[in-house]
């Protein structure tokens, strides 16, 4: 069973990177057809799409965040990452990573797999 957890911190400064890990245990980010991505929540707001990394590596972005974000990933460790430059106090929200198992949408209703969430701050 596919299971995702976040790490990073939880409280960034304004213009400086938000940094975040999905960890990846029980199947592989390499398998056929996965989609890996990002979603954020702001307070009171709904699921906001970020960005995704594929099973072969394609990275594709919500263009609100494209010029600003990136999605990497280390497969020996089995994780991907999330880098956001420039946040600000909009940013602040709970990131969460999760996967889809029959390739990538921008539907978040659509991922099968979720890690718990991380809250980050953005203080201004």
């Amino acid at each position: 069973q596919v299971q995702l957890q976040e790490s990073g911190p939880g409280l960034v400064k304004s213009s400086q990177t938000l940094s975040l890990i999905c960890t990846v245990s029980g199947g592989s980010i390499t398998t056929n057809y996965y989609a890996w991505s990002w979603i954020r929540q702001p307070p009171g707001k709904g699921l906001e799409w970020m960005g995704v990394i594929t099973y072969d590596a394609s990275t594709y972005y919500n263009p609100s965040f494209k010029s600003r974000t990136a999605i990497s990933r280390d497969t020996h460790k089995n994780q991907f990452s999330l880098q956001l430059s420039s946040v600000t106090p909009e940013g602040t929200a709970v990131y969460y990573c999760a996967a889809r198992s029959r390739g990538n949408s921008e539907l978040v209703q659509s991922y099968d797999y979720w890690g718990q969430g991380t809250q980050v701050t953005v203080s201004s």
